[in-house]
């Protein structure tokens, strides 16, 4: 069960905020729509000289990410994905060799965190944690326990020659939420790119890429939010052509005799994970920033860096319970 907080990402340069602000002397300037695709609130950003020519490559973006949820979501009944689903353990499903494909980068995935990032964590019963007032007690271990077996990554089968999945086993399901959106995000960039947006930002909520620069020349200015106060930055980063990405415990959770439990389950528990409160990845690739987020949440800092740091173009920063910041080896924060 993995989500990404909405609102994590602050843009701090006055032209983006509210689409407003007086603009430099250059031709160009910044266009952006917000709005709600895919569960959460995407914002689209452009940099163009023609509100027209921006409106219509904004649409194009918008049909895009449409086009993915229809192929990705696990709550459309006739989706691809619902598809595998329902046949888990009967027979195998072909595939678009996009989502192919995507299912083959998010096994890569799993094989490098062993299995802290999983696509079969859709196994996990949506009873076990509902993360609102009426949740008043913590599952039975017991249940919890029952509820991981079936999560397990290595039991999807792909065959190349008929382009087909096959989950091993009844009652498995593969989810997209810890990947889904970020994959949007690197599809919207591509085909903006393609439609002539040379500068440009995609915000997939919190699953962030910017590529080109500002009207003025500048990179693109991104701040991450404080889990203790949301609408405060602890940190900025001067960002481009770059993929940011934030896991974080403060969206979703439940308090049960005073102790916090985060919405990020650890699939090989079926319990939250408690020791983190967000995790940023920093890299040039949404899709990969977005899996990776969520395993790094799930091992802890120790495991997490040590994997981060063996990864090259990849920097991690991570802020404890203890409100402690840990930094993989390439991160440089401005916090002034």
């Amino acid at each position: 069960m993995y989500f990404k907080n909405l609102l994590y990402f602050l843009f701090l340069t006055p032209h983006l905020i509210n689409g407003q602000g007086s603009f430099p002397k250059q031709e160009e300037r910044i266009f952006r729509k917000e709005l709600l695709l895919m569960g959460s609130r995407f914002e689209i950003v452009v940099v163009g000289n023609s509100a027209e020519k921006a409106n219509s490559q904004i649409q194009m973006a918008i049909i895009e990410i449409k086009r993915i949820e229809n192929l990705i979501s696990s709550w459309k009944e006739n989706s691809q994905t619902s598809l595998i689903n329902k046949n888990a353990g009967i027979q195998q499903v072909q595939v678009d060799r996009e989502l192919f494909e995507l299912i083959r980068r998010a096994g890569k995935v799993s094989e490098l965190t062993n299995g802290a990032f999983d696509l079969t964590f859709g196994s996990i019963d949506d009873q076990l944690w509902h993360f609102d007032t009426n949740m008043k007690s913590l599952p039975d271990s017991a249940i919890a326990s029952e509820s991981v077996k079936l999560i397990n990554y290595r039991n999807i089968f792909l065959d190349e020659n008929n382009v087909s999945v096959f989950l091993k086993n009844k009652g498995m399901k593969i989810g997209f939420g810890a990947i889904g959106k970020g994959y949007a995000a690197e599809k919207v960039k591509s085909i903006l790119i393609k439609n002539g947006v040379r500068s440009g930002i995609v915000n997939a909520g919190g699953d962030l890429i910017a590529w080109g620069n500002q009207p003025d020349g500048k990179p693109w200015t991104i701040g991450i939010a404080n889990p203790n106060l949301k609408v405060q930055a602890f940190s900025w980063l001067n960002i481009s052509n770059k993929a940011v990405v934030t896991s974080g415990n403060y969206e979703k959770f439940v308090e049960i005799e005073g102790k916090r439990y985060s919405h990020i389950i650890n699939p090989k528990t079926g319990f939250p994970v408690t020791r983190l409160k967000s995790v940023t990845i920093i890299t040039t690739n949404a899709e990969l920033a977005d899996a990776l987020a969520t395993a790094v949440f799930i091992m802890g800092e120790e495991k997490g860096l040590e994997l981060i740091n063996q990864l090259n173009g990849i920097d991690c920063i991570i802020l404890d319970d203890s409100d402690e910041l840990h930094y993989s080896k390439g991160v440089l924060l401005n916090r002034n």
